[in-house]
């Protein structure tokens, strides 16, 4: 197991649990909502993943965009969010120009997350770049949402460090116009060169994952294991991390909380399924239990 690094706060129960969630008191509405965009024709399950993850963590209130043909299934997979269909390209992508069909509900929104599943590098950017400037609620920006920051992290300024970016190391190096091998000899510090050009919190997920903000502070997570290397866990991650934002929680908070809670979901299957063949889909159940043990 490594070392943290001298400057970096190694995450266990006991600094999380000094650094307590916001308890929501009363209905869903006291525990915010969370608008979830993604998808397309070939991927829509990273956005089933996200949504139930962010209700999960507790997160009152969902509401889903994803392309319109595919919008009735998720209403069935997804009984308790509410469902927009905006229009596709004709390969079932969200398009570009449908960023103003959504204003309402991200201008309502206590959180938005953008990105899971979500294809077509050209559209997506454009639907990113164009819903950004309308958006004061906390961002989380996964997989190809992140297609604006590549572009131009000066993008994400003006919300003043409410955006938590979820790379995997491939997407950090593309966000950084670098090569892998740069992320592998240096990941903890290309996430904080990331938070710093973007002025936004990174969790960096991995073997080891990291959570660097635009202030320069940097946590190390060693939980999880080889069986979080599966299809749509990245999808889960990032779920958590919007569904802690919508309940109150600040960007670099519910960063490392989340971190935390994916790994730690990922040991307890392990340990009930199996090191690896545990899927996904079984990761969201897990959080609220121990977000319980933590806090008490």
């Amino acid at each position: 197991m490594s070392r943290p690094l001298p400057d970096a706060t190694l995450v266990t129960p006991p600094v999380l649990r000094s650094w307590q969630l916001p308890e929501p008191t009363g209905g869903k509405e006291s525990r915010g909502s969370i608008l979830v965009i993604g998808g397309s024709t070939e991927t829509l399950g990273a956005v089933t993943l996200a949504a139930e993850a962010a209700l999960r963590s507790g997160a009152g209130k969902l509401q889903v965009v994803v392309p319109s043909k595919v919008a009735p299934h998720i209403s069935i997979a997804l009984p308790e969010a509410l469902v927009r269909g905006v229009p596709s390209t004709e390969e079932g992508a969200i398009r570009g120009d449908s960023a103003e069909l959504v204003l309402d509900l991200a201008r309502s929104a206590s959180a938005v997350l953008i990105g899971p599943g979500m294809a077509d590098e050209p559209q997506t950017r454009q639907f990113v770049e164009s819903l950004l400037p309308e958006l004061d609620a906390p961002v989380v920006l996964d997989a190809l949402g992140l297609a604006a920051v590549t572009a131009d992290p000066r993008c994400l300024h003006r919300l003043a460090g409410r955006v938590v970016l979820t790379p995997n190391p491939t997407e950090l190096a593309i966000a950084l116009h670098v090569e892998a091998d740069e992320i592998d000899a240096d990941p903890a510090g290309a996430a904080r060169r990331l938070a710093e050009q973007a002025h936004a919190v990174v969790g960096l997920g991995g073997a080891t994952s990291w959570v660097a903000d635009p202030e320069g502070r940097l946590w190390q997570d060693q939980s999880g294991g080889a069986g979080l290397g599966v299809s749509g866990s990245g999808d889960v991650r990032a779920g958590v991390v919007a569904g802690l934002l919508a309940r109150g929680a600040e960007p670099a908070q519910a960063a490392v909380w989340a971190s935390y809670l994916h790994g730690r979901a990922g040991e307890r299957l392990a340990a009930s399924v199996g090191r690896l063949g545990f899927l996904a889909r079984e990761l969201p159940l897990q959080v609220p239990q121990i977000i319980a043990e933590i806090s008490l």
